[in-house]
């Protein structure tokens, strides 16, 4: 599998080279991401790249809260990164087998995970973003949970961020604890 590496800047690079054209044909590409990529350096990866924001419905309104957000210093206490992670659920037996895969966007302080849907994308543009473990879960007479390394492709990741930010959209008004 090809590999694309995305920088803090938002700039991707195949084999050492910029891309400067076309990016959708790097879609299946295996994502790196830069050890300085944060929340920010997604979006501007999106803004360098505008194709990517035809890929999803939600990822215009998402950039315009962006864009509302102050230039730095946009963290959130008691969270030291962001963690993107794909979980695979298998349950239903005995039953109907059903096979789930999903992904995450959640905080950690060390190893302890912390639910971010409450905080406002304002308190989350800058912490470092690193690419998790797979989680697989078995339900069954008792829930095994399974760590594996894991990889994205870049269409994953775009999608995968911009369906876990779309639950930040709700106006302030609407947040009594804000």
């Amino acid at each position: 599998m090809d590999k694309v590496q995305i920088a803090g800047d938002g700039a991707l690079t195949q084999g050492g080279k910029p891309v400067v054209t076309d990016p959708l044909l790097h879609l299946g590409s295996r994502v790196e991401l830069d050890p300085g990529f944060t929340l920010r350096s997604f979006f501007r990866m999106i803004e360098r790249y505008p194709d990517f924001s035809r890929l999803n419905a939600f990822l215009p309104e998402c950039l315009e809260l962006y864009r509302a957000c102050p230039a730095g210093e946009c963290t959130a206490p008691g969270i030291g990164r962001l963690e993107f992670y794909k979980t695979v659920e298998m349950s239903g037996f005995p039953g109907e087998p059903r096979l789930e895969i999903y992904h995450t966007l959640c905080g950690r302080e060390g190893e302890t995970a912390c639910e971010i849907r409450e905080l406002p994308l304002e308190h989350l543009l800058d912490l470092p973003l690193r690419i998790g473990k797979l989680k697989h879960v078995v339900f069954g007479d008792r829930v095994d949970v399974l760590e594996f390394d894991t990889v994205f492709n870049l269409f994953e990741f775009i999608e995968g961020i911009v369906w876990q930010l779309s639950f930040h959209r709700s106006p302030k008004e609407c947040a009594l604890r804000r």
